[in-house]
């Protein structure tokens, strides 16, 4: 089986390169990323002779090439930042997905594979839904409008090639030590203290009421991707584990008291340091999260038979303890923390460069 995985070098890609290379129905695997890693990311060693790297940009490169004769595409590839310049983000994310799926489409390749996200899901906050909810999420949020639109997009493929697997994760938040500085330098800039998140630091966690979410390992997402590939599963995909985090769950992890505060003094905030260019997240980003439904995974877990081996506890521990350390990975993007790149990333423009 020959796959292709865009977004190779990121969050999610990492992980699923890993999770393929150890499965010998996989014969070849080919990482697409914007910028190819000086060297493999960890754990992929053992299977280094099945694993090649392209740099290719999905918004303007041709893909064809790369799609002849490929069995399933993963497709990975997402840009959250610029938040300032919301039609860069829209040219990759959903100009660039239609880009590749047209490819797909010509090279008449097997599978499509896709990861959407729970904010892909109409608001429905507090309200369990299962994959038939609506996926308009909510407009205002570009992340939002971009990942409905793509749901859209993969609609129409589908209606032209009935004969191509699509298949459609959507998890909750995605959390892997690796990961932390990537996560940190996307959503909450250069000027969050790595060692004030440390457990029995902060003085007080400051939420929004009614904040809960679900969280999920980036290992078990890259297994529910591997099942995808491999077998012959169609259609959506809940991807969450246990339990539901809430703000008891965050004052625990972060040995903290949690204050609830007003929501709109919180997206006030947020905005003011957005217009101010000192935190990188749109305050709409905020409004999405809020607005999210809850996830069953019960068709994950029955049709595809993926049980995420770990709690989403687990995964937020996880994340905590590689923010505090400054954790990365040796890919561009998931390189860790320095004075050197957070000098960087204020240079370049908080919220102004992919």
């Amino acid at each position: 089986m020959r796959v292709v995985v865009t977004g190779a070098t990121g969050n999610f890609g990492t992980s699923v390169i890993r999770a393929l290379g150890a499965d010998d129905r996989v014969s070849s695997i080919v990482g697409v990323a914007r910028r190819r890693p000086a060297t493999d990311p960890p754990g992929l060693a053992p299977h280094r002779d099945k694993i090649s790297w392209v740099e290719a940009d999905v918004a303007g490169d041709p893909l064809r090439p790369l799609l002849e004769g490929v069995d399933v595409v993963v497709h990975l590839a997402w840009l959250f930042q610029p938040s300032h310049r919301p039609t860069v983000t829209w040219q990759v994310n959903a100009v660039g997905s239609d880009h590749l799926f047209r490819a797909a489409k010509d090279a008449g390749v097997g599978a499509v594979v896709y990861a959407s996200s729970v904010g892909a899901y109409s608001p429905a906050p507090g309200r369990v839904v299962d994959e038939s909810w609506p996926t308009h999420s909510l407009p205002t949020a570009a992340y939002g409008r971009e990942k409905a639109y793509v749901e859209r997009l993969l609609d129409a493929f589908e209606a032209e090639c009935p004969d191509t697997r699509v298949v459609r994760m959507r998890p909750g938040f995605v959390f892997q030590r690796g990961a932390a500085t990537e996560q940190r330098r996307l959503f909450a800039g250069p000027f969050l203290p790595n060692r004030l998140l440390a457990p029995g630091r902060l003085p007080f966690l400051p939420v929004p009421p009614g904040l809960r979410f679900q969280a999920v390992h980036a290992d078990d997402i890259a297994e529910a991707f591997r099942l995808a590939v491999t077998g012959d599963a169609r259609g959506a995909f809940n991807l969450a584990a246990d339990p539901v985090i809430d703000a008891g769950v965050l004052g625990d992890v972060f040995g903290t008291r949690v204050v609830e505060v007003p929501r709109v003094l919180m997206r006030a905030g947020l905005a003011s340091a957005w217009r101010m260019h000192l935190a990188p997240t749109e305050p709409a980003l905020l409004d999405l999260v809020l607005e999210l439904p809850l996830l069953d995974t019960t068709r994950a877990r029955t049709e595809l038979g993926w049980v995420p081996r770990h709690s989403a506890v687990d995964a937020l521990r996880e994340l905590v303890q590689g923010l505090v350390a400054g954790s990365g990975v040796d890919t561009p993007p998931l390189h860790g923390d320095s004075a050197a790149g957070r000098l960087d990333e204020v240079s370049r423009g908080i919220g102004e460069r992919p």
